[in-house]
Formats: structure tokens, C-alpha cells, sequence
């Protein structure tokens, strides 16, 4: 592996976890740029297919979103449509006729690039101060901001226990992320023979199927230190819901790239391409992820 690749990998697992930890208005400032960053190469595509997306009022609206998850979440599902609605119109007064392509490939740009992660914000910033009643678990509940821009700061750095349920779910979700990912890129690098997809070819099924059970036993594990309700199921089948969504993340831009005609979708970061191509897992796991904490959850024994 280049050693640009390994040191530009550590570099953004080092901003993630940085933002991730301190959570609030830092968390949702680096998710406001990741997004902006991906709708750039999302929208790059798209043109090199001839299409004319409303490119900067998706880019508006989808910040507006993000800030609206981390502000008051609830509303969040209630901007989008509304959001929508102005995309639309600002396609009805272009000097050029707008086509379907035109009009759908905006919302796709707002519903993949600027809703689907907004989740995330709803997950970490969104959950921030939430009495523990989501999770049956052994954390502790501190203020869950403690430190400037209402975000957090760990007094105790040894003490997963006393961290917030916002932080450890949101860490144990990219932890099962990062597992399915190194999993399925070492195995099916040394192990891979079956072709999963024409999509991408280098893919491979045995590659995804260690990359889905190394997100298993990461969430298996934290669903055990967590005390969650029914560990051992809950665990199970949130690492499986990790694992096929960040595959199908993945697969999904993959589809999206060689219609495009392209290889990567920017080359921002070294060794690893643009932005989609490092985040393209995290898209449809978000969501997946919120409502299997806040609906599914709950509803199951504390044990079996």
C-alpha cells in the first residue's frame, strides 16, 4: 500500500475521532464541510453527463438541513420537503428549460448529499443531553456539553463509561464502519477469487463477507461493554446492518462513477481519491443507524 494512501488514511481517521469526541458545533462545522465537498464531486458527475443540476441552492439548502439537525432534529424530516420545493422552483425560472434529469438529479443531490448525512448530526449532536432512556446501558450520563461551542470534552480519557451515549453509539457505528472496510479491503485483497459486481469489479464475495463480519464482532463487542438490552442480538444485527449498508454505500457510488465515465470522484485526498470515495459507507448507514438506536432498541428485553 502507498505510504500516501496509509498517511493520508490516518490523517482523516485523526479529524474524524477529533470530530466525533468533541461532538457539537465542531462535529457539525466538519460534517458541513464534508458534505460541501461531496456535492462538488456529486455535481462533477453529474455535468459530465451533460445534465444541469441546481447545484448551489442544493448545496444551501443541504447546510441548512445539517444545521437544522443540530439544532432542534425533529424538524430536519420537515425542512427536506420544503427543501425540495425550492429546488424545484429554482429550476422553473432558468434562462434554459430544465429537463427531468435536471430536476432529479437535485434532489438525489439533496436527498444522498445533504438528508442522508444529516443523520449523523441528529445521532451525535442531536442525541447530546438526551436522558438515558434509549438505552438500557452501564454509561454514565454527564453533561454532555461541557466545553466551548456546546460541544464535549472527555474529563476522564480512560473512562469510556462516563462518556455520553451520543459519543460511544456514533464511535461504535464508525468503528463497525472502519471494521467492514478493512476487513473487506485485507481479505478480499489476499483472499478474494469470486467477483461480487460488475459495478466494481475489484470487489470480490469474499471480501465483503469478512468485511460484514468484521463489523459484527465490532458491534457484538461494544453492545457488550454497553450493557445494551439483548446484547447479543442487538449486537449481531446492528453490525449487519452496518456491514450491507456501507457495502451497498460503497456499490452505490461505484454505479454512480462509472456512469459518469470516471475512476474516482475528485482527488482530494491522497491515495484515496475525493471525498465520495471515502465516505460513500457512511451515506445510507446513517439513518439505519439513528433509528435502529431510537426505535428498534428500546423495544427489546433487557435480556434474552
Amino acid at each position: 500500500m502507498p505510504w500516501s494512501r496509509i498517511l493520508s488514511g490516518i490523517i482523516a481517521i485523526a479529524l474524524a475521532l477529533g470530530m466525533i469526541i468533541v461532538g457539537g458545533w465542531y462535529f457539525t462545522l466538519g460534517f458541513g464541510v464534508i458534505v460541501f465537498l461531496g456535492q462538488l464531486e456529486y455535481f462533477r458527475m453529474v455535468r459530465a453527463k451533460g445534465i444541469a443540476p441546481a447545484a448551489k441552492i442544493t448545496m444551501f439548502v443541504s447546510q441548512i438541513l445539517l444545521i437544522t439537525a443540530a439544532i432542534v432534529p425533529s424538524l430536519t424530516d420537515a425542512v427536506f420537503p420544503v427543501a425540495g420545493t425550492f429546488i424545484c422552483f429554482y429550476l422553473l425560472f432558468q434562462p434554459k428549460l430544465s429537463t427531468i434529469a435536471d430536476i432529479s438529479t437535485s434532489i438525489l443531490g439533496l436527498f444522498y448529499g445533504g438528508w442522508l448525512p444529516s443523520y449523523w448530526v441528529r445521532l451525535r449532536v442531536g442525541l447530546s443531553g438526551s436522558p438515558s432512556t434509549l438505552i438500557a446501558s452501564n454509561t454514565t450520563e454527564i453533561a454532555s456539553n461541557n466545553f466551548l461551542l456546546n460541544s464535549y470534552w472527555p474529563p476522564d480519557w480512560t473512562n469510556f463509561s462516563t462518556f455520553p451515549q451520543a459519543l460511544t453509539v456514533t464511535l461504535l457505528a464508525f468503528g463497525c464502519i472502519w471494521a467492514a472496510d478493512i476487513g473487506a479491503y485485507a481479505m478480499g485483497k489476499f483472499f478474494g477469487r469470486t467477483r461480487l459486481s460488475e459495478i466494481s469489479p475489484k470487489k470480490t464475495v469474499e471480501g465483503a463477507i469478512f468485511g460484514i463480519l468484521g463489523s459484527i464482532i465490532v458491534a457484538e463487542l461494544g453492545a457488550w461493554y454497553l450493557n445494551w438490552n439483548s446484547w447479543q442480538l442487538s449486537g449481531i444485527l446492528l453490525g449487519l446492518l452496518i456491514g450491507i449498508a456501507s457495502l451497498l454505500g460503497d456499490l452505490t457510488e461505484s454505479m454512480m462513477k462509472r456512469d459518469a465515465g470516471l475512476k474516482d470522484s475528485g482527488q482530494l485526498i491522497p491515495g484515496h481519491g475525493g471525498i465520495l470515495d471515502r465516505t460513500d459507507s457512511y451515506v445510507f448507514t446513517a439513518p439505519l443507524v439513528y433509528y435502529f438506536i431510537t426505535l428498534f432498541l428500546p423495544l427489546l428485553p433487557q435480556t434474552l
